[in-house]
């Protein structure tokens, strides 16, 4: 039975660094351990249209630092900042902060940084395939032109999975589309990886991409 590890928990600590990166006593852990998930969930969704790829956050005391990935900035920052400031305001909100009480903590998001190669992002093409099968775009050849800009960009291998009730199908099924190489196992291999859902008119449909962009010095 084969074992199935996400490429990014596999790498941590050795290739690639924490996405959360704070520390706290037994008493705060969980609650902040949940305050991240949801943020990370508003902001991946919030953000969608600016092509957000990864939310990083920091924690001090008495501050809480947030670094956007995103492939388009001016999205996320408006005209003048007014877009950042209203997205500022609705982050503490959704942590529960009131802005108005001097001992609260503050939230800042001063680093934005910009995606270089979008077609190099698991997650950015992940959310392409599935806009596309949700506006029943024929699966194989969404696949085959992701897999054919991926590859493009200079990646030295991707895969893509699809798994539910594809095309419209009575019974779900797998399937899986790959060029190039995926060295899974070989922990200074970089890998972008990035899982999705596609909500169709027949039901879900999951999608899981892999792109490997090469080799990466171990820290």
């Amino acid at each position: 039975m084969g074992q199935k590890v996400n490429p990014f928990g596999f790498r941590l600590g050795n290739l690639y660094t924490w996405r959360s990166r704070w520390f706290a006593n037994k008493r705060d852990y969980a609650k902040q351990v949940l305050q991240d998930v949801k943020l990370r969930r508003f902001l991946m969704k919030k953000l969608e249209l600016a092509g957000i790829t990864k939310v990083e956050i920091e924690r001090s005391i008495n501050a809480i630092r947030i670094i956007l990935n995103v492939s388009r900035p001016g999205v996320v920052i408006g005209r003048g900042g007014t877009a950042l400031e209203q997205l500022k305001g609705e982050v503490m909100n959704v942590l529960g902060i009131n802005p108005n009480d001097p001992k609260s903590q503050k939230v800042v998001i001063d680093d934005i940084v910009e995606v270089k190669d979008p077609d190099l992002q698991a997650r950015l093409v992940a959310t392409r395939i599935a806009e596309q099968l949700e506006k029943r775009y024929p699966h194989r050849r969404a696949v085959s032109q992701a897999i054919e800009r991926v590859m493009s960009a200079g990646a030295r291998g991707v895969k893509i999975v699809l798994s539910g009730r594809i095309a419209g199908a009575e019974i779900s099924r797998r399937e899986k589309y790959s060029q190039g190489s995926i060295p899974s196992q070989t922990l200074r291999a970089d890998i972008d990886y990035s899982q999705v859902t596609a909500f169709t008119k027949s039901g879900y449909v999951g999608l899981k991409v892999w792109i490997y962009k090469g080799e990466k010095q171990t820290t």
